[in-house]
């Protein structure tokens, strides 16, 4: 199997890459969080690799990261979630942003993603809930992280700051979910 590429970067595209290395190109599918990451083509890469074996093919996944890799494993063991949905996750969202939805079971938050349906989402917090803290050590999970993205998503709206933290300092520690802090704040502001 396949572990890791060092080589010269021979395209660059947010489909797929070509690692040359000794003369032999090697195409892989990478996250959009590391294909943005990427010098262009012509330089030198290092990238970790997961080797995914078919019937019909072989194909290679590149991470920049351990943690972008090892997320990309734990989301492959769960049902129903293959390498190309994996990395369209991937591509979704940044690694701690996906670390925090999961931990906190925010399925609205998953279902933001191109190709991940509720029943998917559901899924992924269900079966990695506890696991994505230990794969990807983070502070952002938890209520905390979870009031943060609220307080982006009200700033987004056109909420002015003041406002937006005075709505979610009202809320109570018993509300904890994405979707029910925003609702919650929402009719803070409204009143």
């Amino acid at each position: 199997m396949i572990g890791a590429l060092r080589g010269t970067l021979r395209s660059k595209d947010p489909a797929a890459l070509i690692v040359d290395v000794g003369g032999v190109g090697y195409k892989v599918s990478v996250p959009l969080s590391t294909y943005y990451e990427l010098p262009e083509a012509g330089a030198n890469v290092d990238l970790r690799i997961y080797t995914h074996v078919r019937d019909v093919a072989i194909e290679l996944y590149g991470f920049g990261s351990a943690s972008e890799q090892a997320i990309f494993e734990a989301l492959i063991g769960v049902s129903g979630i293959g390498p190309k949905l994996a990395v369209t996750v991937l591509s979704g969202m940044e690694v701690d942003t996906l670390v925090r939805a999961i931990a906190n079971a925010d399925v609205a938050r998953l279902t933001t993603i191109p190709g991940v349906g509720k029943k998917t989402a559901e899924r992924v917090a269900l079966e990695l809930k506890d696991k994505v803290v230990k794969i990807v050590p983070t502070e952002v999970a938890g209520p905390a992280g979870v009031r943060e993205d609220v307080l982006s998503a009200l700033l987004n709206l056109g909420y002015k700051r003041p406002h937006a933290e005075a709505a979610l300092a009202q809320l109570g520690d018993d509300v904890t979910g994405f979707e029910e802090l925003l609702r919650h704040s929402l009719r803070a502001l409204a009143k």
